[in-house]
């Protein structure tokens, strides 16, 4: 690993000061970042993103859960492994902390690590029979309303066959890793993340009889919008948003690409589990 790119929380002097001990313990490697955070350090600048993310051999997160998303988005479908540094509360996917982040890369650099192959999502949206939106995401990918929309009927379907229409504020479609996000609010069961499969949870459903379902991970889930909508948004990972309009169709299925996040051997998925949702607290 020669290449290591470092995507840290954007305004984080925490993740600057730990990016230049970095770079200082580890002066043999080619430490790449994106742009902002490079002229803040004085490091290569390379503008384009897709460049960034093709010279890595390894990606190190500084920041928390949101970061490493972002940073999974970067990737695309690269299979470059990650590796988690929480600078706060230890997070679902960044296991690491500051202070095993240096004896954590000695061992990655050295070849002794493991790591998770994370499941994701591919997304695409059609408007017209004309395909607008081509995504994929690791969390979830969210049909939700604004402020001020009607409930909306979101026509389900898993590979071509009806299921039910949703009348609903939104649907949640949710791989094994974004159980514990926005679908775990929605209702949803939390999913180990070696589970292949999808959590398809209503938002706010009209009728409390529609609960969340969980699909094999290879079939194709469809949702159409069937009635008159406004103010009603697709989100991709909570990072990236797009207006739908009546008529418009999602397709979502298992991606052939995987996030390789790098496990730390000190801590397990249960114990993360108990203490980020304070289980056996009164």
């Amino acid at each position: 690993m020669k290449t290591v790119l470092v995507v840290a929380k954007r305004g984080s002097a925490a993740a600057e000061s730990l990016a230049r001990e970095i770079r200082a313990r580890f002066p043999e490697k080619r430490l790449l970042a994106e742009r902002s955070l490079a002229q803040t350090l004085g490091w290569e600048q390379i503008h384009d993103s897709q460049e960034l993310a093709a010279l890595a051999d390894l990606v190190v997160v500084l920041g928390g859960d949101g970061t490493l998303i972002h940073a999974a988005r970067l990737l695309r479908g690269r299979a470059v492994p990650v590796l988690g540094v929480n600078l706060g509360s230890l997070g679902f996917m960044t296991e690491v902390t500051v202070a095993e982040c240096f004896p954590m890369l000695e061992a990655v650099f050295a070849g002794h690590f493991e790591v998770d192959r994370r499941m994701k999502l591919a997304c695409k949206l059609y408007r017209h029979d004309q395909l607008t939106v081509d995504d994929e995401v690791l969390n979830d990918v969210v049909i939700n309303r604004g402020a001020f929309a009607r409930i909306v009927d979101h026509e389900c379907l898993i590979d071509g066959h009806y299921i039910a229409t949703f009348k609903a504020d939104g649907v949640v479609l949710a791989t094994p890793t974004g159980s514990t996000a926005y679908a775990l609010a929605a209702g949803g069961p939390i999913v180990h993340p070696s589970v292949d499969c999808v959590v398809l949870a209503p938002i706010c459903p009209h009728a409390l009889t529609q609960r969340p379902i969980v699909v094999p991970g290879d079939r194709t889930l469809g949702i159409h919008l069937r009635n008159e909508v406004s103010d009603v948004y697709l989100t991709l990972d909570g990072q990236q948003g797009h207006p739908l309009e009546t008529g418009d169709r999602l397709e979502v299925r298992r991606s052939e690409n995987r996030l390789h996040l790098i496990r730390n051997p000190r801590v397990d998925y249960f114990s993360i589990l108990r203490q980020k949702l304070r289980w056996g607290e009164r």
